[in-house]
């Protein structure tokens, strides 16, 4: 959006645009301001923002009342400030606002990187080797996060260690129980299925991004690599089977169900089957235990809650993301997906199950 100034942008934000043209100048001397709202996020207003020569992203907690441990955008701020001198691809944090005012909420601004997002999980537009080269690149960047030590980061406090995936359980079943709309019953079953079907805890731990998947990887303009990691806000200290389950779910939902690549010829469009994925995911990580059936039924249900919390937000008003509306009918579907999956009717993972 350069060149169109804040009071032209202005209709589409959810603060003064005034107001934050003075913190800016406040802090980083006059300059011409410029606003854009992005669209797809779907939980924390996040807009470009071009304040003199700096290109921005600003991320803020969405207007109204929130559920408790939500929209932690300090978290977020958090996680990119310690992960920026490793190697890991995220963009640079730039500072960190906790007082609401003057946006009314608090917020945080990072560097603007440019590249390329992809939404739809088959690559349209792509030819098929850079397709490949998309899912690789994605493999090797969660390596990469996997493999930082939280407490070399200053992060070894950024969770609760061990049990992770029992507390993970318990967290969501929670937040689907508070849902005020109406139940779906095949994400109960889910909901029961999981806590009887859960894998020894194995001590492993790492810095879990919590929503890991193509959508959340800004790519470089011309290149198969990943140079931005984002959307930090459900991250924490976890294991990294987690992480790994969410990068399968393509595999195993369908094109209309958020993009999935279930059912096209992934053999002609030049994408790597979900067992050629997880081999180049573990060539690059380091020691990890084999994925199995509950972590993508993990995945799969914790996506259908967030969906239950988008069609909340949409009934109350709030929702952050322009097409939440059209999102919020997913829950049931992903709900039935982890379903099929629990009952072995889904792509099976590639690798032996114990």
């Amino acid at each position: 959006m350069a060149g169109q100034d804040s009071e032209a942008a202005s209709g589409n934000l959810d603060f003064d645009p005034a107001a934050l043209a003075g913190f800016l100048q406040e802090r980083f001397g006059a300059g011409e301001l410029a606003i854009e709202r992005i669209g797809g996020g779907q939980s924390n207003p996040t807009y470009f923002v071009d304040h003199g020569g700096q290109r921005l992203v600003l991320r803020k907690q969405p207007a109204g009342p929130i559920l408790r441990g939500a929209h932690a955008i300090d978290r977020e701020y958090r996680v990119l400030e310690a992960l920026g001198p490793t190697n890991v691809p995220v963009p640079r944090a730039v500072l960190f606002h906790a007082d609401p005012e003057p946006l009314g909420t608090p917020f945080y601004l990072m560097e603007r990187l440019e590249g390329r997002v992809f939404h739809d999980c088959a690559l349209p537009g792509l030819e098929p080797a850079e397709r490949r080269g998309i899912y690789l690149g994605m493999a090797e960047a969660l390596a990469k996060l996997h493999a930082v030590s939280p407490d070399a980061v200053g992060l070894g406090d950024y969770g609760r260690p061990g049990n992770y995936f029992e507390r993970q359980i318990a967290r969501w079943t929670r937040q689907l129980r508070e849902s005020p709309g109406e139940r779906i019953a095949e994400l109960d079953t889910v909901a029961d299925w999981l806590p009887a079907h859960l894998p020894p805890d194995d001590g492993q731990v790492s810095i879990a991004h919590g929503d890991y998947r193509l959508g959340n990887l800004l790519f470089h303009p011309t290149r198969p690599e990943v140079i931005g990691i984002l959307d930090w806000e459900l991250s924490t200290l976890g294991h990294p089977l987690a992480d790994l389950g969410y990068c399968a779910m393509p595999w195993h939902t369908a094109p209309d169900e958020y993009g999935g690549i279930l059912g096209l010829d992934g053999a002609a469009l030049g994408i790597p089957t979900e067992a050629e994925f997880l081999r180049h995911y573990y060539a690059h990580a380091v020691p990890t235990a084999p994925l199995l059936r509950f972590h993508l039924v993990f995945a799969l249900f914790r996506f259908a809650v967030i969906f239950v919390g988008i069609a909340d937000r949409v009934r109350a008003g709030s929702a952050a993301g322009t097409n939440a509306a059209a999102l919020a009918p997913l829950a049931q579907r992903f709900a039935r997906r982890a379903l099929e999956s629990m009952e072995g009717q889904g792509v099976f993972l590639g690798r032996s199950e114990a």
